[in-house]
């Protein structure tokens, strides 16, 4: 089994998260065990669910059969939109436990704000509650503009350790990457290499060139040094490797203008404002 030699960041509450995770959305069900296992085996420390990919369970197989300490490995997942509500949370986050077969998870989010449910700051409530109760290390929110970690903020006693949003080289979000830290919580990016949309830009196979590295490699050294916390998804062995290995390199500082330069505002995924869908069995 591989050492990490993963940095972490310290979160608002002092708990420390390793910076390159790995993600396992639209991993299927009956490979996710697997995969999560190879993912153990290059040495990542940090895996990355949710309720709504319906692979806590593969997940959870996975840390059983790599026999790690549970402490060395840090484990999220997220409340599918469904669930939002304080009672219907905590019946939720029990269901994640379990097939997660854990007694504590150690990032629980919102996995979206839906603001038509008008909801989240009532579910954010019950994620105290588990914070309270040690059933959780930290809580925080997904997808959340600023408007919304804005309310959450004003109306409760914790704030957000963690706003996990879409940050890739062609959308960076930068006022809500912005809002994320003037709260005080760390910015988490998911579809980090735009779901590889990004990594075929001239900026980025040139400067890959100049390091001998891959493209991906580049768009995740330039999160790491932007202070993100980044949480790549790949099948392929050799591509879950190389995720983990952007450490041995340093882009200088003509090379992470280059790369800011990409933002063209072009988002993949759902608009938090009004995307609402769970998906259901």
């Amino acid at each position: 089994m591989s050492e990490s030699t993963t940095p972490t960041i310290r979160l608002n509450n002092g708990v420390a998260i390793p910076q390159v995770g790995f993600g396992v959305f639209q991993v299927p069900e009956d490979t996710t065990q697997q995969v999560v296992e190879t993912a153990l085996e290059a040495g990542y420390r940090h895996i990355d669910t949710a309720a709504a990919y319906y692979n806590e369970a593969g997940v959870g197989a996975a840390l059983r059969a790599a026999g790690l300490p549970r402490e060395e490995v840090f484990v999220t997942t997220k409340l599918r939109n469904a669930d939002q509500g304080y009672d219907a949370a905590l019946s939720a986050f029990e269901r994640s436990r379990t097939a997660l077969g854990v007694d504590v998870v150690d990032l629980y989010l919102i996995h979206w704000p839906v603001p038509a449910k008008d909801l989240y700051v009532e579910t954010w409530h019950a994620l105290e509650k588990l914070l309270a109760e040690g059933a959780v290390r930290a809580i925080g929110v997904s997808n959340f503009l600023p408007e919304h970690l804005r309310r959450v903020v004003a109306e409760s006693e914790t704030v957000p350790a963690v706003n996990q949003v879409e940050v890739h080289p062609t959308f960076q979000q930068r006022a809500t990457q912005d809002a994320t830290r003037e709260a005080g919580a760390a910015v988490e990016a998911y579809s980090p290499l735009g779901q590889g949309r990004d990594l075929e830009d001239e900026a980025v196979t040139r400067i890959a060139a100049a390091h001998g590295v891959t493209p991906g490699q580049v768009v995740l050294r330039w999160h790491v040094q932007r202070g993100r916390i980044v949480i790549p998804k790949s099948v392929t062995p050799e591509r879950i490797g190389a995720n983990l290995d952007v450490f041995s390199f340093t882009l200088d500082d003509d090379e992470l203008a280059a790369v800011d330069g990409l933002d063209s505002g072009e988002r993949i995924g759902g608009d938090p404002a009004v995307f609402a869908f769970s998906q259901a069995r």
